[in-house]
This record gives structure tokens, sequence and C-alpha cells, in this order.
């Protein structure tokens, strides 16, 4: 098969097949813009000089600045881009019945299992390279047009500095390779052949309760930081460099998988509640499709979910610094002059949740519309058989809540326990003396104008954030909501007699 035809033949399809291009080209674009924004922190030269004055003073905001805390600050952009990867993966499988029955016709043409593989390879590939060209375009326009140094010469934007063209080449050709890699795993269980598409499915066992052992695993591992730390700090011993590290990253994925695949179990124990007591046709429809399916639920709420966790986990680390900053303030320590830099720093992290939320809403809206249009046949031979809409749009909307909202609180709790193991505990402050001067900066000169001053003991006790867990969790809700209506109108369209005649 030569280039030229498997590049006409990989973008041939109809309009859902455009659509899913199309969605394609725009998270691979956020995606590239993500990563390049990361790197571009990343590749912020830092001075030589002692400890605390080797800041990059060209820049307005502190995350910028200090060499310590740009590691911290790309990685929250990358983890944007995370969002964005689930969303393409679920653009990935949009269109996926007509997409095989193309498939099979290119089979009965001629086309060997390899070329067809490889044709959709090449279908992934391409999208994401055009999104991740796109990227670049819009990251270097838009790294000239914020170029805007104030008064002062100081750079709100690290626009003076360019990641280095093999960082920069890894972002734009390695997201495309990945789609690609990703669009032939999802074929893996589709055989197509001249007579048709075969699709090799397993029995799904029912889900177990081991997600359960994940998350506590997960919070055991952040729990055991401080004791651990403290063991070595008693011994007058440095910890092992890459121990706080593992223990994090470790943890924070055990809890998020754990939270992730728990999904499954709480969609088929919901389809069981459902069936038991539910009444009413839409009910037992929705009850039926959880318990035939009930990794559905794990597979489009992924990228909700780990914002959810984020989001939950950085109102438990916003709680402990407002508890240290009180503190300080009651003994007097001086921390209080940095309150609002701590606090604008989590205020950007908050918003990076509020991107991820309305990105993973992007992905379940994707994945409803793809199920519905997928099953467009059966809900029209139910409506010409005389079910009404409205008992299918309820079902819909079972089917996704049902879910969702345990879901959501199993995923606040997670978060705050990565955090609270950490942050939420008591902390003493003050029980030493200090030396004051009530004079100006000439009299405090003399030593002997200082007086000792006691510092009282003090045990605060950070308070759980509910109101900052209830938005977050309100944010998941209502993108989940909005998930839905989407949903009701494409199941409206999707349910024409005519759909009865479509292929």
């Amino acid at each position: 098969m030569r280039p030229g035809v498997a590049l006409r033949l990989a973008l041939a399809g109809n309009r859902t097949d455009t659509a899913r291009v199309v969605l394609t080209v725009l998270s691979a674009a956020l995606a590239s813009l993500a990563g390049l924004a990361a790197l571009t922190v990343l590749a912020i030269p830092t001075p030589p000089g002692e400890r605390g004055g080797n800041n990059s003073e060209q820049y307005t905001n502190a995350l910028l600045r200090e060499p310590g805390l740009r590691g911290g600050t790309a990685v929250a952009l990358l983890l944007l881009a995370v969002p964005v990867l689930a969303l393409a993966g679920q653009c990935v499988r949009l269109g996926a019945p007509a997409r095989d029955r193309r498939l099979a016709g290119f089979r009965l043409a001629g086309a060997t299992p390899g070329q067809v593989t490889g044709l959709v390879a090449v279908e992934a590939g391409l999208a994401s390279l055009l999104g991740t060209l796109v990227g670049l375009a819009t990251y270097l326009v838009g790294r000239v047009l914020l170029h805007r140094p104030d008064a002062r010469g100081l750079l709100p934007l690290p626009t003076d500095v360019l990641p280095s063209p093999p960082a920069i080449g890894a972002v734009v050709l390695g997201l495309p390779v990945l789609a690609g890699l990703v669009g032939v795993v999802l074929l893996r269980r589709v055989t197509a052949t001249p007579f048709g598409v075969v699709r090799r499915i397993r029995r799904e066992r029912v889900p177990g309760t081991w997600a359960g052992l994940l998350i506590l695993g997960g919070v055991a591992a952040y729990s055991l930081l401080i004791p651990i730390n403290q063991w070595y700090a008693d011994r007058d011993r440095e910890p092992p460099p890459l121990l706080t590290p593992s223990l994090m990253l470790g943890g924070g994925l055990a809890a998020l998988v754990g939270t992730v695949v728990g999904t499954g179990w709480m969609s088929y124990t919901a389809g069981r509640l459902l069936h038991r007591h539910g009444r009413g046709p839409a009910v037992l429809l929705a009850a039926r499709r959880l318990t035939a399916d009930p990794w559905a639920g794990s597979r489009t709420l992924a990228a909700l979910l780990a914002a959810v966790v984020v989001g939950a986990g950085a109102a438990g680390l916003r709680a402990s610094m407002i508890a240290d900053m009180a503190a300080n303030r009651a003994v007097d320590q001086g921390f209080a002059a940095d309150d609002d830099f701590y606090l604008n720093t989590m205020d950007l992290v908050d918003r990076a949740v509020h991107v991820a939320i309305a990105l993973a809403a992007g992905g379940l809206i994707v994945a409803l519309v793809e199920g519905i249009v997928a099953r467009r046949r059966t809900y029209a031979a139910l409506v010409a058989s005389g079910v009404p809409r409205s008992v299918l749009g309820r079902s819909v909307a079972w089917q996704a809540l049902a879910p969702a909202v345990p879901a959501i609180g199993l995923a606040l709790a997670v978060g705050l326990l990565l955090t609270w193991g950490v942050a939420g505990r008591p902390r003493t402050y003050g029980g030493h003396s200090v030396q004051v001067c009530t004079g100006d900066a000439v009299g405090c000169a003399d030593p002997s104008t200082l007086r000792e001053v006691w510092v009282p003991e003090a045990v605060v006790t950070p308070e759980v954030p509910w109101a900052q867990l209830a938005w977050v969790g309100a944010g998941a809700l209502a993108a989940v909501l909005v998930t839905v209506g989407v949903g009701l109108l494409f199941l409206r369209m999707s349910t024409a007699v005519e759909e009865l005649r479509t292929g």
C-alpha cells in the first residue's frame, strides 16, 4: 500500500469520523501547549550564587523567580495534560462501530490485517500531529504577543526563554506516536474480515473490592511520611533521597487507580440496588446497563475523578497552610508577610483543577454521545415499539448519575485523606524565648536594647475544609449534569425512526 493511498484511506469516513479527527486535533493541541509550557518553566536558567541568591530576578512571579518552586509549577502544568489525554482517548473511541465497518470494507477490497491496523495508526497519528503543530504555532505566537515587560523591565511570563529543540521535538512528535499506539491498542480485540467485523470480548468478572486495598495502601504511604522522616531525624541520619518522592508518587498513583477502579464496583452495586429496589422502566433499563458493563463508569469518569482527587488534596493543603499562618501570627514569628504569596499559589492550583474538570467534562460528553450514537438503532427500535423518549432520557440520566455521585464522594475523601495524613496533624508552636526590640533599626543595633520574651506554646489543628470540598464536588457534579443534558439532545436526534434504516 503506497503512502498516498494509505493517507487517502485514513482520511476517508463520514461526519462522525470528521468529528473524531477535529476533537483529536483539539486535544492534541491542548496537550502540547501544556507540555511546552512546562518545558519553558524548566528551561529558565538559574544564575550562579549561594542559596537564596540565585533567583531569576527578571520575573515578577515568585513561582518563576525562585528555582525551588519551578519544579512544582512544571508538574502542575503537566497535570493539566492528564485530562486532555483522557479526552483524546475518548475521542479515539468515537464512532467505533462505523469505523469498524469501514475497515471491513477495506479488507474486502484486498487490504491485509496489518495494513488495516496501520491505517488506524496513521489516522490517529496524523490528527494528533496536526494538533501538536497547531499547539506549537499557538505557543510561538503567544510567546511573542505575551512578551510585555513592565516599567521596571520585569516579565510576568517566561517569554524570554525557549525549551531546547530536542525537547520541543519530543512533544510535537511524541504525542502523535503515542496516539497511533493507543489506536492500535484499542483495535487489538477487533478483527476486520471481508465478511464483517469480529470483536473478541472476554466475559468480564464481577468487580471486586480489591480497589479498596489500593486506596488504603496509598493513604498509608502518605501517613508514613512524617514518622519515617522523624525516625531518621531522631538518629541524626538523612533519609534516602528517593524515599519521600517514591512514597508520594507511589501512594498517589495507588490511591488514584483504586478510586478509578472502585468506580466499577460502585457501578455494579448501584445497578444491583436499582434493579432490586427501583421502580419504573427507566430505572430498570439503567440498572441492566450498569450491571452489564460496570467498567464503563471507570473508563468515562477517570479524568474527572483524577481532577477531584487533586482538588480535594489542594483543599487539605490550603487548610494546613491557613493553620500554620494563624499559629505563626499568634507567636509573632514573621511568617505573615508571605501569607498572600502562598495563598495566591494555592489559587493557581485551584484554577488548574477547574480547568481539568472542564476538560474532563468534554471527555464525558464525547463518551456519552458515542454510546448513544452506537446504540441509536436500539433506541430507535424502542421508540418505534412505543417506549416514550422521556423514559430513555431518564434511563440515560440514571446510568450517568448512579455511579458518578458516589465516585465523586469517594474521590473527595481520598484526596483529602492523602494530604490529611501529612498536613492534618496537630502541630505545636512556641514554647521558647526570642529576643525582641521595640525601637527603630538604629536603636536595635545595640545588643543592650534587646530583651528576652517567652513565646507561649500553642497547639493548632487544621480544620476540615468542608466549604472548599463542597465546591469541588459541586463542580464535578455540575460537569456530569451538563454531560447528561448534552446527551439528551443527541438522544432525541438518535431516536428517529429513520435510524432503523442506517447501517
